[in-house]
C-alpha cells in the first residue's frame, strides 16, 4: 500500500493487477452457494435442491444489494486516498462501519422471523417448502456476517488492496466446502445442513478480515474513536451506495421474478433454472470483477486528478472483458449440459438448465462492455445514472419480456431467458449515450 500502483504506471497492467484478486474473490464467494448446490444434488433430494436454489437466490439478490450499498464506502475512501486525505479516510471508514453494523442486525432479525413468508413469496413449490424456509432462515441467522464481510472487502479495495478479501473468502471458502461435506454427507441435514456450513464459513472470513486490519500496516488511523455516526459523512456515502444497491435490487428482483415464474411450471424447471443461475454466476465472473475493480480504478483516479487515465482505464476493461465473454458465451451455448452435470445427475434438470443457460450464453457477449461502464460510472459518482439505467433493464425489458414469453404456448426455458441478452441491450445504449454526454460536457 506504500506505492499506490492504481494511479501510477501502466494502466492495463494495474488494472489486471487489481483485478485478478476480484476475480479469484468472487470466484470463492460463488463457491459458497454453488458449493451448497453442488453436495446437496450429489447427496440429497430434489426438493433439498429446489430448497438451496430458491432460498440462495433470495439471499444472492440481498447480498447484492448490501455489495451495492457498500460500493459508496469503496467511492468515498478511493478518493480520499487518491487525495492522500488520511484523516478523511478513517472517518469514512468508521462511519462506514457504523452504520453497516446497524444494517446487519435490523436484517438479521428480519429474515430469521419472517423466512417463511419469505418462502411463500418465493413461491417455493410445495414439496420443497420447508427447505426453503430452513434454508433461508438460517442463512438469515448469519446476514450480520454477510454485510461485515461485505463492507470490510468494499473498504480493503477503496485503499487499492484487492489480495485480502481473496484471503478472508478462500480460508472461508474451505470451511465451507468440509461443513457441507460433514453436515449434508455425513449427517444428512440437506439444505439446513448448507445453510448451516454457509454461515458458519462467513462468520470465520469476518474473523480473519479483522485480524487481517489490526496487523497490517494501514494508509489511515484506525481505533474505536473512529467508529462512530459521523451525519455529514454518512449522508455522502449513502448518496453514492444507496442508488448502487437500488440498482442491484432491482436486478436481483428481476430475477427472482423469473424463478418465481418458473417454479409455477414444476419443481423440475425450478430446479434447472437454480442449477443454472449457479453457473452463470461464474460465467460471469470476469465482467463481474472488472465492474469492481473499476470502481475503485477510477475513483482514485479522479481524485487524484487524472481523468484521461480513467477513461482509458474503461476502454482497456471492456475490450478484455468482452474477449473473455465470448470464449464464456461459447461453452454456456454449446456445453452447458456438461456444466450443469456438474451440480445435479438428474437428467431432466440438467436438460431444463442447459436450454436456459443460452440465453446467457447470448449475454456474454454484452456485459462485457456493460459491467465496465457500471463501474466507470461508479467511479465517477454518477451513481443515480447506475440506478436508472438497472431500474429501465429490470422493469421496462427483463420482467416483460421473460412474463410474455411464460404465456407463449409451448415456451422454453430458452425463450424466457432471453429477457436477459435483452434488457442489456439497452442499458448499453443507454451507457454509450451517458458517455457520449460526458465527453461533451467535458469539451
Amino acid at each position: 500500500m506504500k506505492k499506490n500502483v492504481l494511479i501510477e504506471g501502466r494502466i492495463l497492467t494495474a488494472l489486471l493487477r487489481f483485478s485478478l484478486p476480484v476475480l479469484f474473490a468472487l470466484f470463492l464467494q460463488a463457491l459458497y452457494g454453488g458449493i451448497d448446490l453442488l453436495i446437496v444434488g450429489r447427496f440429497a433430494e430434489t426438493a433439498d435442491v429446489s430448497g438451496v436454489a430458491t432460498g440462495s437466490m433470495f439471499l444472492q439478490t440481498l447480498t447484492a444489494v448490501i455489495t451495492g450499498l457498500a460500493m459508496g464506502i469503496t467511492i468515498f475512501v478511493g478518493y480520499s486516498i487518491g487525495e492522500k486525505d488520511r484523516e478523511k479516510t478513517s472517518r469514512g471508514i468508521g462511519t462506514g462501519l457504523f452504520l453497516f453494523l446497524v444494517i446487519g442486525v435490523v436484517l438479521t432479525l428480519v429474515i430469521t422471523v419472517c423466512s417463511g413468508d419469505l418462502a411463500r413469496l418465493m413461491k417455493a413449490p410445495e414439496h420443497a417448502f420447508r427447505q426453503t424456509d430452513q434454508y433461508i432462515m438460517i442463512c438469515g441467522m448469519g446476514m450480520v456476517f454477510v454485510v461485515a464481510y461485505n463492507v470490510l472487502s468494499g473498504i480493503f479495495r477503496g485503499l487499492g488492496d484487492s489480495k485480502t478479501p481473496l484471503l478472508t473468502v478462500a480460508i472461508a471458502c474451505v470451511v465451507n466446502i468440509l461443513g457441507d461435506l460433514l453436515l449434508v454427507k455425513g449427517f444428512g441435514l440437506g439444505a439446513a445442513g448448507a445453510a448451516l456450513a454457509t454461515v458458519f464459513a462467513q462468520g470465520i472470513s469476518v474473523v480473519v478480515s479483522v485480524l487481517i486490519i489490526r496487523r497490517q500496516e494501514l494508509p489511515f488511523d484506525f481505533g474505536l474513536r473512529y467508529i462512530r455516526f459521523d451525519a455529514r459523512i454518512a449522508k455522502k456515502e449513502l448518496q453514492l451506495g444507496l442508488p448502487i444497491g437500488f440498482q442491484e435490487f432491482l436486478v436481483g428482483l428481476s430475477f427472482v421474478v423469473i424463478q418465481v415464474i418458473v417454479n409455477m411450471i414444476g419443481v423440475v424447471e425450478s430446479a434447472g433454472v437454480g442449477v443454472a443461475e449457479k453457473i452463470t454466476v461464474f460465467i460471469m465472473l470476469v465482467p463481474s470483477a472488472y465492474m469492481q475493480a473499476m470502481s475503485a480504478f477510477v475513483a482514485q483516479n479522479i481524485g487524484a486528478g487524472k481523468p484521461e487515465r480513467a477513461d482509458r482505464a474503461l476502454l482497456y476493461g471492456c475490450g478484455s472483458s468482452v474477449a473473455i465473454g465470448i470464449v464464456m458465451g461459447y461453452v454456456a451455448f454449446f456445453h452447458g449440459n456438461l456444466l450443469a452435470g456438474l451440480f445435479t445427475e438428474d437428467a431432466a434438470v440438467v436438460a431444463a438448465a442447459h436450454d436456459y443457460l443460452k440465453g446467457y450464453a447470448i449475454d456474454c457477449l454484452l456485459v462485457g462492455f456493460l459491467f465496465c461502464f457500471i463501474g466507470y460510472f461508479n467511479g465517477r459518482e454518477k451513481t443515480l445514472f447506475v440506478m436508472v439505467q438497472g431500474l429501465v433493464g429490470a422493469l421496462c425489458v427483463r420482467i416483460p419480456i421473460v412474463y410474455a414469453m411464460s404465456l407463449m404456448e409451448g415456451a422454453t426455458l430458452f425463450h424466457i431467458s432471453l429477457g436477459t441478452p435483452s434488457a442489456s441491450v439497452v442499458q448499453i445504449i443507454l451507457c454509450v449515450t451517458m458517455l457520449v454526454r460526458m465527453k461533451r460536457a467535458r469539451k
